[in-house]
């Protein structure tokens, strides 16, 4: 079988803060990559080295942390005002997914030096010494960063003085503004969504904590070290070691207990917000042609396609959705997702995969529910009875 050609596509490896990430202009990637979809996350995976069951990112440009497994998209900017868009995706180490719903502050330092650097900006805009302003509209959150960003001779100042916890050598300082970082409740902002600056949270398996609730960005949660016997100068790997520590706050009445502190019409916005976005879901057009791509190999090479074919086919969720409704002698390789149930509704309830049947022939089937009012048992009842109306459809 050919292999398919390499791609040459343009990037910049960057720091920004404490953070690393590969940088691309938008009009440089491959045109099915530009927008969002499977297409983009694959390339963006398959740049980083993603997913990597090793861990290590050996063959890709990820730094196999959270912080250096990042992908910068840079463009134009479409917004009145602004100077560039800045699209930012967190690429997961270890399984298939990039995470488009957030921003990294970090690399919003980076932002800047990119776009002059790639004459984003009028060159009458940018002195000779001195600072750049440069206008950024952050596409993920919509929100606008300003960075001034120091210029000597004409190009970008990447040396200085500037010391930063976390980095080892000093270098110039990009000074940053994030104007109305907070999530827009129509009244000014919603900083702290429950509307209190303190709460208290009673976490099963580890008592009531004192928390604080903050959306600016990225929505986050505040608590005190030592109410979790810990001391505050913990670098990350201690953490992740923590068997005990990583399980609790894995535990779903936890997320449940803090998701409960947040005022009704405040989640209810909220899901409306999701459930309107389309960055947040792919389509079933999208899932498709992913998973006939990955079918005839045009996705992946031939040992990685081999690989994520024998996960998929491997999986134990969902016995009761695609699977319940497949023939004798057909087998399916898939994936299922499941969102939480909140406000009487359940986000997004999947079943995806390629159904070979008997006579081997093969069949890629997506199923999406969204927004379903209806329990568990009747979602998976209603996936099961499509993949029977398919199959009957197959002959």
């Amino acid at each position: 079988m050919p292999h398919p050609p390499q791609l040459r596509i343009p990037a910049t490896y960057m720091r920004g803060g404490t953070s690393k990430g590969v940088f691309f202009r938008l009009e440089d990637l491959p045109e099915r990559a530009r927008g969002p979809g499977p297409a983009r996350d694959a390339l963006l995976m398959r740049v980083i080295g993603s997913p990597d069951p090793y861990g290590k990112h050996t063959d890709g440009m990820g730094g196999a942390t959270s912080s250096t497994s990042k992908c910068v998209i840079i463009s134009k900017s479409t917004q009145p005002g602004h100077d560039v868009d800045y699209l930012y995706g967190q690429v997961a180490i270890d399984t298939a997914f990039v995470d488009w719903s957030g921003n990294c502050g970090n690399l919003s330092a980076a932002v800047g030096p990119f776009a002059i650097a790639h004459g984003f900006l009028d060159p009458a805009r940018v002195p000779d010494n001195g600072i750049c302003t440069v206008r950024i509209w952050q596409a993920n959150i919509r929100k606008t960063i300003i960075a001034q960003v120091p210029v000597t001779g004409g190009q970008v100042q990447e040396t200085g003085d500037f010391e930063l916890d976390g980095v080892t050598f000093p270098a110039a300082e990009i000074v940053l503004e994030f104007l109305d970082p907070a999530e827009d409740d129509g009244d000014g902002g919603s900083m702290f969504p429950t509307g209190n600056r303190v709460d208290d949270l009673d976490v099963p398996g580890i008592g009531s904590l004192k928390a604080t609730m903050i959306n600016a960005g990225i929505p986050t949660i505040f608590v005190n070290a030592a109410d979790l016997g810990l001391n505050g100068t913990e670098l990350q790997p201690e953490i992740n070691g923590m068997a005990s520590f990583r399980i609790a706050w894995k535990d779903w009445p936890a997320f449940r207990a803090a998701r409960d502190a947040v005022p009704e019409a405040d989640r209810r916005a909220a899901m409306a917000r999701y459930l309107a976005d389309p960055r947040d879901t792919a389509t079933a057009v999208g899932m498709l042609n992913f998973l006939r791509k990955l079918a005839v190999g045009e996705l992946l090479s031939r040992a990685s396609t081999r690989r994520l074919l024998a996960i998929m086919t491997a999986t134990t969720t969902g016995p009761n959705r695609l699977k319940a409704g497949l023939p004798a002698g057909a087998s399916l390789a898939h994936k299922t997702g499941t969102s939480a149930t909140d406000l009487g509704l359940t986000a997004v309830t999947n079943d995806v995969g390629i159904v070979t049947l008997k006579d081997g022939r093969r069949y890629a089937v997506v199923a999406f529910l969204a927004a379903s009012p209806q329990d568990e048992d009747a979602r998976e009842r209603t996936i099961a009875d499509a993949m029977r109306v398919i199959v009957k459809a197959a002959g």
